[in-house]
């Protein structure tokens, strides 16, 4: 006997929903919007820009911290600059810090403050691209849009069994979401997909008997749901080589400065550095030092960023105190956590001074803490 495959339904993905979303701090939960609360849309566009390519719990802190200094969307568009990335420090891919900062001021001195309510509108901001016009649109205004996050694409794959690699795959996969997104509650149903794509259909090992899609899900009918979605092939990353400097004086500072604007980590704090790049390799010797002075290897620090892997050769050098440089400035160590610094660069400091930012912690919070 043959079992007919149903056809997946917005319906059976909501009642789920209903009884088994998460409760995140960004989110209005089925209970909440039965009370008559309404989604944030900044709330709901700040969580999207932050949740782009890391996980839920790291951001959970940022969103609080972000949320109890700048509450609303004005308030983000008055902040200085370095405050703003000095708060993003550790989320990693800075130009989404770069990107919200100009858009928050777009919000305020374009629309009065308030998010435009449709995709083209949100679209039309700096720093918004398909996938959060579509998100925003949908969560906080209801807009019946196809909001495809990496979970989203997972559950989509499985359900129809979409054998085209990513992300060739990915008009295909916009169109069936499209498709299955209701007029009403295209919200929920946003938010329920990539619920459903976090909790039960995750990457491995999925919970097939309990998600919803399960009597419509053709990759489980051909009982090889981890082999969708498919990708294409991954080319080794390129590794990159160069060098970082920390100077420390007498009196407990350490010599930073502020990158260009624009390209790789654009804007953040860092130690001074060879002229690494995505594509090229600086200099990894002592002798490419920023000034004179009796430069100590340290180690050397690998860090991966999206494209490729980099390895820099650490030094650390003893200066005097009243030693003055026009490019950067010195800093204490008890106040490393309050710059923009990026990973690679707090990873950099550590090496050379291993305690570095457990005296940071210790100053900032306490002894008891």
């Amino acid at each position: 006997m043959t079992t007919t495959i149903e056809s997946p339904t917005a319906a059976s993905l909501l009642s789920w929903y209903d009884r088994h979303h998460r409760d995140l701090p960004w989110r209005v939960s089925p209970p909440m919007a039965a009370r008559g609360i309404r989604p944030d849309p900044y709330h709901v566009w700040l969580s999207e820009v932050m949740l782009q390519q890391t996980t839920v719990p790291a951001v959970k802190a940022y969103f609080a911290k972000f949320l109890e200094r700048w509450p609303t969307v004005r308030d983000l568009a008055a902040a200085p600059t370095d405050d703003v990335m000095a708060a993003w420090a550790g989320l990693g891919y800075y130009a989404r810090a770069r990107n919200l900062k100009k858009c928050a001021e777009a919000v305020a001195a374009e629309h009065g403050g308030q998010f435009p309510d449709t995709e083209d509108g949100l679209r039309a901001l700096p720093g918004i691209g398909d996938y959060t016009a579509a998100a925003v649109a949908a969560i906080a205004f209801n807009r019946q849009a196809a909001v495809m996050d990496g979970n989203v694409e997972r559950v989509i794959s499985r359900l129809y069994a979409i054998a085209t690699p990513l992300p060739a795959a990915k008009p295909l996969m916009r169109q069936k979401v499209a498709l299955l997104t209701p007029t009403d509650r295209a919200g929920d149903f946003a938010q329920a997909m990539m619920d459903l794509g976090a909790t039960i259909c995750t990457p491995k090992r999925p919970a097939c008997s309990l998600c919803p899609f399960n009597n419509a899900c053709k990759a489980l009918r051909l009982h090889d749901p981890e082999h969708f979605p498919v990708k294409a092939a991954k080319k080794e990353k390129p590794v990159r080589q160069g060098a970082a400097f920390v100077a420390v004086n007498g009196d407990g500072e350490i010599y930073l400065r502020r990158r260009i604007a624009s390209g790789l980590l654009g804007g953040m704090t860092e130690v001074p550095t060879t002229g690494w790049t995505a594509r090229i390799d600086g200099e990894t010797s002592a002798t490419a030092a920023p000034f004179p002075a009796d430069w100590q290897a340290a180690g050397i620090v690998t860090h991966v960023f999206t494209h490729f892997e980099l390895r820099l050769s650490i030094y650390r050098a003893q200066v005097a105190s009243n030693m003055i440089r026009n490019d950067g400035w010195w800093e204490p160590v008890t106040n490393l956590e309050a710059q923009a610094l990026p990973t690679v660069m707090k990873k950099a400091i550590a090496q050379a001074i291993p305690r570095a930012f457990a005296k940071a912690s210790a100053y900032t919070s306490g002894p008891n803490s």
